[in-house]
Formats: C-alpha cells, sequence, structure tokens
C-alpha cells in the first residue's frame, strides 16, 4: 500500500492508499486544500482539527449542491425524454398543399426567385465542372 504526503492548508499529512488509486487521492486532497486555504486565508486562526472539519464541511455543502443539481437534471431529462417520446408517437400530419394565386405573390418576388434560382443552377454547374477537374 502506497504511503504518501499530502498537503492541506499549509500542513503535511502521511496517508496510505490503494496502489493505483494515488492520482483520486492527489485530486482529493488538492479540492480538500483548496477550502482549507480559504479558511486560512480569511485570517481565522483554527486548530488543525477545526480546520480540517470546517474544509470538509465546506466540500460536503458544495456536493449536496451538485447532487441537487443532478437531481434536478435527470428530471429534466425523463421529461424531455417523455416529451420527445410522445411526439416521435404522433403521426406526421400530411403536408397541406396550397395553390398560391399569382396575383396574391408580387411580381417583384417571383422575378427574385428566379433570379436566385438561376444563380443557384450556375453555382451547382460551376461545383459539376470544379469536382470533375
Amino acid at each position: 500500500m502506497p504511503d504518501m504526503t499530502i498537503e492541506i492548508g499549509g500542513r503535511s499529512f502521511q496517508v496510505a492508499c490503494q496502489p493505483g488509486e494515488e492520482g483520486y487521492l492527489n485530486a482529493a486532497a488538492e479540492m480538500l486544500d483548496r477550502e482549507a486555504q480559504a479558511l486560512v486565508a480569511s485570517g481565522t486562526r483554527l486548530t488543525q482539527d477545526r480546520m480540517l472539519l470546517m474544509a470538509g464541511l465546506m466540500l460536503a455543502d458544495k456536493a449536496i449542491s451538485a447532487e441537487e443539481e443532478l437531481r434536478t437534471l435527470d428530471r429534466r431529462l425523463v421529461q424531455q425524454t417523455q416529451l420527445l417520446d410522445e411526439m416521435q408517437a404522433h403521426p406526421k400530419p400530411e403536408p397541406e398543399v396550397r395553390e398560391v394565386v399569382k396575383e396574391v405573390v408580387p411580381q417583384s418576388a417571383i422575378d427574385r426567385i428566379d433570379t436566385l434560382a438561376a444563380r443557384a443552377e450556375d453555382l451547382a454547374a460551376r461545383a459539376r465542372e470544379m469536382a470533375g477537374n
């Protein structure tokens, strides 16, 4: 079992962990140290035990908040999944076909659409030429 030295709040601690878990231990120690450093920076004089207790409580508070947020996100995911399932269960509506009366559409709009269609056809032809080269 590897022995490691971690630093929390400017104090060193000798701890043991399972082989291969050193990275996790370091990450956990860094999280605890950040909370302890905030306490040290506040100028509050705490005993070692009190500092570790307070830092642990601060981390626990963050963990509880994260768990609550995760539960909220899980509920939203379930709701969205149900909504998606409901939407997929409904048959797709048949498309409506409507006739456009030429007098309703201004000639300027028809001319603009014709111009855009011609440009699109020209671009497609150029793309085919470039692809062939």
